[in-house]
């Protein structure tokens, strides 16, 4: 929009035959639609009413511009959209489908703990599933997956999509899916240090806790994504070992500049970096450096044993010492007094 530190943020994530091309085009229209309703509307950050009726807007706006681009099959596939826009203290969520964000603030004794800022908007929730029952959508979990609710058309067992809203998922339109977003405002405080949006994916196989104990033992915050990635790619292999892993992709939006660690841990998230930088050829075939505090990263990832090997030796330190430098009372000295975009 042009306005001076705005920040937006937001995870796509594909699915059935076209899921990929789908978020794809979402993921490069829906800022712009943003943008512009918020420029007609002349809405600011903050006024979250007015932001609300704006983003809805665009959702609908991109979802209406999937059926008119011929070269997208969105008949059967879609994509989910979790977002956040960030202007100083004032941050407002959007959310549609099962992708989340958590917020990491502390509490009154200084711990880090989670604030989860959406809702998975799944069939299993009984408001969702009483709006697809009503259009004449169905929802049923099949015997092999018992505890996984699914939508399906009324006379016909397809597409069985495991979330209530999405962009595109057209057969299912009118039975009940939509793709209006659940929008909330939140005002930070100088409790709070970062937000992390992260796809199913990752949620399926780390806790809210896990995810932001991950995130704020890594020094360097530019490899605060991919190392989370890491850990959820691990996780489904062992957890999941004869299944897919799935589509994992993290933002991480950090609200301050990162304090002093101690020495040991920053050790070790110094050699995991340098183990991830090693990889790099392993990892992803488009990469490149960002400075420091800017951790977009999307992509497939290839594991790397010895990089694995890395991780695993921090998340035993972080374990057993529950973090103990990161909860210590903090100064401003720690934080200089301003942000880290």
């Amino acid at each position: 929009m042009g306005e001076k530190n705005v920040f937006f943020c937001a995870v796509f994530d594909g699915h059935g035959p076209s899921g990929h091309q789908v978020a794809r085009h979402v993921c490069h229209t829906l800022p712009y639609k943003l943008s512009t309703v918020c420029k007609e509307n002349d809405v600011a950050v903050g006024a979250d009413k007015d932001w609300e009726a704006s983003i809805i807007r665009a959702f609908e706006e991109s979802d209406e511009d999937l059926i008119l681009e011929e070269s997208l099959d969105s008949y059967c596939s879609g994509t989910t959209a979790v977002t956040v826009i960030k202007q100083d203290e004032h941050l407002i969520i959007s959310n549609l489908g099962d992708s989340r964000a958590i917020l990491c603030t502390r509490d009154n004794e200084n711990q880090l703990i989670p604030i989860q800022l959406t809702v998975d908007l799944k069939p299993s929730i009984p408001s969702e599933a009483e709006r697809i029952l009503k259009c004449g959508g169905r929802v049923f979990a099949m015997d092999e997956e018992s505890n996984v609710p699914r939508v399906w058309m009324p006379d016909h067992d397809c597409p069985g999509l495991a979330m209530a809203r999405a962009f595109g998922d057209f057969c299912l339109k009118d039975h009940g899916v939509i793709a209006i977003p659940q929008v909330s405002y939140r005002k930070l405080t100088s409790k709070d240090e970062f937000v992390v949006l992260a796809t199913d994916g990752v949620w399926d196989v780390l806790t809210n806790n896990e995810v932001i104990r991950i995130v704020a033992s890594v020094k360097k915050q530019s490899m605060a994504a991919k190392i989370l990635v890491y850990y959820a790619v691990q996780a489904w292999r062992t957890r999941y070992p004869g299944s897919k892993v799935d589509d994992c992709a993290v933002v991480c939006l950090f609200l301050k500049k990162r304090p002093l660690l101690t020495r040991s841990l920053s050790d070790m998230s110094k050699n995991v970096a340098s183990q991830l930088d090693g990889a790099d050829s392993n990892l992803i075939s488009k990469d490149r450096k960002t400075e420091e505090g800017e951790t977009v990263i999307n992509c497939d990832i290839t594991v790397d044993p010895k990089a694995l090997d890395e991780l695993n030796r921090v998340k035993a330190f972080t374990k057993s010492s529950r973090l103990g430098s990161l909860n210590r009372r903090k100064t401003s000295k720690d934080f200089g007094g301003t942000e880290a975009n």
